[in-house]
């Protein structure tokens, strides 16, 4: 598809004109358009788009304005902008390879978690919910802490994912986790040595500011493509002239001097964006995309385990009652740990409510959905694809009639 032909639907929103930027940001995709227009065919087209954005009065106009409102960003930031094609990091599950992004993201601790519980029967989850609750929590907890410890952009930092991934460290963090007791200590492992535990880090909370929202997005097509994305841009600044709103991912940054995640000129901050693709003998299985900061890999989990184990559907997996645990560092402004803490939606029932806490978990009831999930499962015979998101936490899915595929963009 041509650049018009992708930004036609925004343009029908934009000229709505619901809010005052809308104009704006209109007029800024048009320039985009015209731009296309001087390259001929497709591909040069695009570029012509990307210079425009990146590197022609776009960046120009952002700049001046970045400068004038005391922003970082400057026309060389723009211009110098290189979106990477990244191996993924991945592991495997009962049989299934979850893929997910790079240590830049909190993906990999969701690797980490599986590999953990592939330990226990889940027979006895299916029998017993408060202990499935109780081992994921745990094994959460424990893959968080190596998320705040070890993770950040393998670009600057000499981030130790393969042993962080490996099986044998997985079994030597599994032992920690006590089957009838909640932790409440954090509790980083030492990958390198292959040892079990190692000290935590210390905590430094930084300013707190109003935060926006993520959302979701997954795609499969007829012809056997599949994207997961989970879109964000969270408590930006508009620059009014073109109506382009910025990101202040700095955020997820810490200020720990020697951590991985500590700032830098150029680095990327250690986000939680993080979609998953699972594939069953080499071939699209499940896709999954949750928008909640912190909760996104805890409710991936969840609807993955749904689905595996449990046996779930799909609408069944994105809709069964979650719990969460802010027993982490916080990803946005290095929020301090909240020990122990288990947040549970009411349907997960009265008397495992009770069992969690006789077992040590601070457990507190949210009617509230917890994250916000969407799913894709695709069936490797037929090729059948259901989908679902969760109404309650406003995700939806729908089936468009099939487009005949442009031979030439195969």
């Amino acid at each position: 598809m041509s650049f018009a032909e992708v930004a036609a639907p925004t343009l029908n929103i934009l000229d709505r004109h619901e809010h005052p930027w809308h104009e704006n940001l209109a007029r800024t995709l048009r320039l985009l358009i015209d731009a296309e227009k001087h390259g001929g065919e497709r591909r040069r087209g695009l570029r012509m788009v990307e210079d425009c954005f990146y590197r022609g009065p776009i960046a120009r106009e952002i700049d001046a304005w970045s400068r004038a409102n005391g922003g970082l960003i400057r026309y060389s930031d723009l211009a110098t902008h290189v979106t990477r094609i990244e191996e993924p990091a991945t592991a495997t599950y009962r049989g299934y390879r979850i893929f997910k992004c790079g240590p830049w993201t909190q993906g990999p601790y969701l690797l980490q978690t599986l590999q953990m519980l592939e330990g226990f029967d889940p027979a006895q989850w299916r029998a017993d919910r408060a202990t499935a609750v109780h081992l994921a929590v745990e094994a959460m907890k424990l893959a968080l802490a190596d998320r705040d410890a070890w993770y950040g952009d393998p670009l600057f930092v000499d981030v130790p994912l393969a042993e962080l991934l490996q099986p044998q460290y997985a079994a030597v963090r599994r032992a920690l986790i006590d089957p009838q007791r909640a932790s409440d200590q954090l509790r980083p492992g030492d990958p390198r040595s292959g040892k079990p535990l190692r000290a935590p880090d210390p905590v430094r909370t930084q300013a707190t500011g109003a935060t926006l929202d993520t959302t979701t997005c997954l795609v499969a097509d007829a012809w056997g493509n599949v994207v997961a994305a989970t879109p964000s841009g969270f408590s930006g600044a508009l620059c009014p002239a073109t109506g382009v709103w910025l990101g202040t991912r700095l955020q997820s940054f810490n200020l720990i001097e020697g951590h991985p995640n500590c700032i830098a000129p150029g680095k990327r901050p250690r986000i939680t964006l993080t979609p998953t693709m699972v594939l069953k003998d080499d071939v699209p299985a499940i896709a999954v995309s949750v928008a909640g900061g912190d909760l996104q890999d805890q409710v991936t989990l969840q609807v993955l385990l749904n689905l595996i184990d449990l046996g779930l559907s799909p609408a069944e997996a994105v809709t069964a009652p979650r719990f969460s645990t802010a027993h982490l560092i916080g990803s946005f402004r290095q929020t301090p740990p909240k020990l122990a803490s288990l947040t549970v939606n009411p349907g997960i029932g009265r008397s495992v409510i009770d069992e969690l806490a006789r077992r040590g978990h601070r457990v507190q009831v949210d009617k509230d959905p917890i994250g916000h999930p969407s799913v894709l499962v695709i069936d490797g015979k037929t090729g059948i694809v259901r989908a679902a998101g969760d109404p309650q936490a406003g995700r939806h899915a729908a089936a468009l009639p099939d487009k005949p595929p442009d031979r030439r963009q195969r």
